[in-house]
């Protein structure tokens, strides 16, 4: 293998009238809808409580699911849809020993050869490793709880993302220039639809059928500069440790066409936004959940 609802009352964003009150109480119905979405497995990415095409794209995704018209809109009928999840969208987590204690690495260099100098590309620190649990940015994980000291026994309020889809099988994966991963079941319905970065001008995304060919959790990176066009000239091959910090995240989804993939990523906030190599790069925790659900063998159609 290659390598709004009942609870918005409970959220904090800001003080005061006006202006100030009228963003934090969008700000609310966002991170509300996002979080819904979520657990719909229509992910926004990075839960962050802001307008953006990631948030647009899992919208149109789960209204065409639900048969609603494709706004891209938190419109009335896609909140009455999102309403029937009827579960409260935050919850507390007590933060552990555990937690705080990591392990953590004091850095993850931008240098890939200066990351195969490290013996784990893990977490930076308890709020990355926080963040990435609740799938929230880690800007908002401070907004939400102002005055944590990220310290063990602190209570925090956190999205309740729910738990990763289980007891299916997507049976055919498709990746679209728009930005979308989506995966359908034998029955022809959208199982799971994620964000993700596929590709630049440079190395585009490799329009085709293809067909997953493994699956590899928590791998190593094999470097090879010769594959990358902005390569440093005096890089040589080299492996670069597991971790959620590694170039391809948590998981690797190897496909029929060489050198290319589906797999996480160190930078959660960038799916979506930031190109790639030509590799399918979506968040961590949507990367793990697609991995429980295909198989080697099925299609993998990549398509403009």
């Amino acid at each position: 293998m290659k390598l709004v609802i009942c609870v918005l009352a409970t959220f904090v964003f800001c003080a005061g009238a006006g202006p100030a009150q009228k963003n934090a109480k969008q700000n609310l119905a966002l991170v509300d809808a996002q979080v819904r979405l979520a657990r719909a497995h229509f992910s926004p990415g990075e839960i962050d409580g802001q307008k953006g095409e990631n948030f647009s794209r899992a919208l149109r995704g789960f209204q065409a699911s639900q048969g609603l018209d494709v706004t891209g809109q938190l419109d009335k009928a896609t909140l009455s849809a999102l309403a029937t999840d009827t579960a409260a969208v935050m919850t507390a987590y007590t933060i552990t020993e555990g937690d705080v204690a990591g392990p953590y690495v004091s850095e993850v260099p931008a240098d890939l050869a200066e990351q195969a100098k490290l013996e784990s590309l893990g977490y930076t620190s308890i709020q990355e490793a926080l963040a990435e649990r609740f799938h929230i940015s880690p800007g908002l994980l401070r907004q939400l709880n102002p005055k944590a000291k990220f310290a063990a026994g602190e209570s925090l309020q956190v999205p309740d993302v729910g738990a990763p889809l289980t007891g299916v099988k997507a049976v055919r994966v498709v990746v679209r220039k728009d930005g979308t991963l989506t995966a359908y079941g034998a029955d022809k319905k959208a199982i799971v639809q994620y964000p993700c970065s596929s590709g630049s001008e440079r190395d585009p995304l490799p329009v085709g059928a293809w067909k997953v060919t493994g699956v590899a959790k928590n791998p190593p990176f094999f470097y090879n500069p010769e594959l990358f066009w902005d390569a440093d000239p005096t890089h040589t091959k080299a492996k670069i440790a597991a971790g959620p910090n590694n170039p391809v995240g948590v998981v690797w989804i190897d496909i029929s066409k060489e050198h290319y993939g589906i797999h996480g990523t160190p930078q959660p906030g960038g799916v979506g936004h930031t190109q790639s190599h030509g590799c399918i790069r979506l968040t961590n925790w949507d990367a793990m959940e697609l991995a429980g659900i295909v198989a080697r063998g099925i299609p993998v159609v990549c398509e403009e």
